[in-house]
């Protein structure tokens, strides 16, 4: 294989649309994009613009790694039916109850409740259950100070007594905050990595004001919320589904051939050296209770590494993959896994959107052992080979994706390397 340089991809990608995709200074935690943060979290601002350009008439959108459902809200505000599917478990709790609709009665009740019953000390109503611990986390008071802990429990009680089921999302989401903020883990990090002992020291989380704070900013969130959907003539529907792309589609959650408009944003790479999905959401996922919190990365695109590359239907993506070769084995075979599963998961995709339909996708071309992966030219490659045209690839600066500043690309520890500060929105259409 004839060998180049991948350096000038970047740099080279025609600029197709002079449109400004960059959204500097909007606000983007309106409505109920207000409820949690979320690593690599797409801005609703471009899931909201490519459902106008592309879709302004459509009826249902898919988002097979929906994250914590930001494309979701954007398409029910439009009065778009949404599917989401996604591995982890709170990205799929997030994304449930961004879309849900709580009676206000209820909601406010609770919230009441909670101020009275827990920020007056009237606590004992909601027993903590005796000998109750928290599966997935093996040393609790490592990552948790014993006054945190009684408190989060205290908590946990509280919203077990909720019987409204959409009523009991909203506080758990608020509380998978509260647990993430009154930690022991510095929060401005996707991984765990706990204080030092001089932060620790001075380390007195106030547990019920975090709760409660977040309880208010997400009710101001869901009224703007409910207030769009309430004026619509057809509020539209929302499920969100924890199967993988990868594997299948199954019909039973959606049929080919049903969907408009596909607008996702998946993930850029390998989570090991990107985002680890599972260690951010790790101490959440275990006080919720939910399943094999600290498993989920092994489970996701690249997770499995493989014993022989592929060839890829893309050139420059195989001689991006033969450079990282040349210097790694190992870490090439890592790529391919990822680049394999994304062509997996694509075909299936492809075969869900109707003809004259569109699959638009937020990617960052990221770079391991100093070679840049053509992701953007990838994602293209592979819709070409399920037969679609390509409609155009937009590019944007990324000042508010949340990202880590800096990542492992050659997977070694203390090697690092700057992260993508531009991501490309590839835009596929399938012929009619």
């Amino acid at each position: 294989m004839k060998m180049i340089q991948i350096s000038w991809i970047e740099s080279n990608i025609p600029q197709l649309s002079t449109d400004d995709w960059t959204f500097n200074g909007a606000s983007t935690r309106e409505l109920t994009h207000c409820y949690h943060d979320y690593p690599a979290r797409m801005i609703p601002q471009v899931a909201g613009k490519l459902l106008d350009l592309f879709a302004p008439s459509g009826k249902l959108l898919f988002d097979p790694y929906c994250g914590s459902g930001t494309s979701l809200v954007e398409a029910n505000i439009r009065g778009i039916h949404a599917v989401g599917t996604d591995l982890n478990p709170l990205a799929r709790l997030i994304a449930q109850a961004k879309t849900a609709r709580p009676d206000l009665e209820i909601l406010n009740f609770e919230i009441e409740k909670f101020k009275r019953g827990v920020m007056d000390n009237l606590k004992k109503k909601w027993l903590i259950r005796e000998g109750e611990t928290i599966e997935g986390i093996s040393n609790l008071e490592f990552w948790f100070k014993p006054e945190v802990i009684q408190k989060l429990l205290l908590i946990k009680a509280f919203i077990r007594q909720i019987d409204d089921k959409d009523t009991a999302l909203f506080f758990k989401v608020a509380f998978s905050e509260t647990v993430r903020e009154s930690s022991n883990t510095r929060n401005n990090e996707f991984k765990l990595y706990r204080y030092d002992e001089k932060k620790l020291a001075s380390h007195k989380p106030d547990v019920e004001g975090i709760m409660l704070e977040k309880l208010q900013r997400n009710l101001r969130g869901y009224n703007q919320y409910k207030a769009i959907l309430d004026n619509l003539k057809y509020p539209p529907s929302t499920k969100v589904y924890g199967f993988n792309s990868v594997n299948e589609i199954p019909e039973d959650y959606l049929l080919p051939n049903s969907v408009d408009i596909v607008v996702t944003s998946p993930p850029y790479g390998d989570s090991g050296t990107t985002v680890a999905y599972g260690q951010y959401s790790r101490l959440s996922a275990a006080w919720l209770g939910l399943e094999e919190p600290h498993k989920i990365d092994r489970k996701l695109m690249g997770g499995q590494s493989l014993r022989e590359i592929p060839l890829f239907p893309s050139n420059l993506l195989n001689q991006a993959i033969l450079q990282i070769q040349q210097k790694d084995e190992k870490r090439a075979r890592q790529v391919a896994a990822f680049y394999k599963d994304l062509l997996l998961s694509i075909t299936h995709v492809a075969q869900t959107i109707r003809k004259g339909g569109y699959a638009c996708y937020v990617v960052g071309n990221r770079k391991v052992k100093g070679v840049i992966l053509p992701t953007d030219i990838a994602i293209r490659n592979f819709f070409e080979e399920n037969g679609f045209v390509h409609v155009h690839t937009y590019m944007r600066q990324i000042p508010n994706k949340r990202m880590p500043s800096k990542n492992s690309p050659s997977n070694r520890a203390g090697k690092l390397d700057d992260t993508m500060t531009r991501e490309y929105i590839v835009v596929m259409k399938r012929p009619l």
